[in-house]
């Protein structure tokens, strides 16, 4: 009887917990259509669109790897929510794309799910607000403590610090976070960067 009712404890357990996985992802995918809409006001020049009338955020940044096929709307760290509905820009650190290190954290099971697939040498691209477009290369990956990453977002060149929790795929919250690096890519034709890699040709 006892293990019976173990088993039927541990069966409730993995499906609540199945039932909060599949709730927040859902949540995660309906939440980009209605971000995408805010993006779109964002570029014709509305300051701060929220995307639905309670939010506590806004579109900063469209993020993509065109590698992955991976696309994302970036928040505004706001008051807590941000996360729950994308990547959000960490406000202590610098827009992409300004000297120093942006900061971009996102959830390991939505979000950022494809970040375990990236690789050195791939490219990200940003899409701010004010209409810059821009490259990033993925330089290298790393596993830090939440309480000793050593990201320092002030000062050097514009790079990425795109942050995950670790590991991928665990059902409990832990210390750690998978950091990905990438720089800016400077050309003297910014713009024909930008379009090769929307195109899956660029090196």
């Amino acid at each position: 009887m006892a293990a019976s009712l173990a088993a039927i404890s541990l069966l409730l357990a993995g499906g609540f917990v199945f039932g909060q996985g599949v709730y927040l992802t859902a949540k995660a995918e309906i939440a980009q259509v209605l971000l995408a809409k805010a993006w779109t006001r964002a570029q014709e020049g509305e300051t701060a669109p929220t995307p639905w009338p309670w939010a506590d955020t806004w579109p900063v940044a469209r993020l993509s790897v065109p590698s992955l096929g991976e696309r994302a709307i970036v928040l505004a760290e706001g008051g807590g929510e941000a996360l729950a509905f994308g990547p959000a820009h960490l406000a202590v650190s610098p827009h992409p794309g300004d000297a120093g290190t942006s900061i971009i954290a996102a959830h390991r099971d939505t979000h950022f799910a494809f970040l375990r697939d990236v690789k050195p040498g791939d490219e990200v691209i940003v899409e701010r607000a004010d209409g810059e477009r821009m490259a990033f290369r993925i330089t290298h990956t790393e596993i830090v403590h939440a309480e000793r990453s050593g990201i320092q977002p002030d000062g050097g060149p514009a790079r990425l610090a795109l942050v995950t929790c670790w590991p991928f795929g665990s059902l409990t919250p832990g210390p750690l976070r998978y950091v990905v690096w990438a720089e800016k890519i400077v050309t003297d034709h910014p713009h024909t960067g930008f379009e090769l890699a929307l195109n899956g040709h660029a090196g």
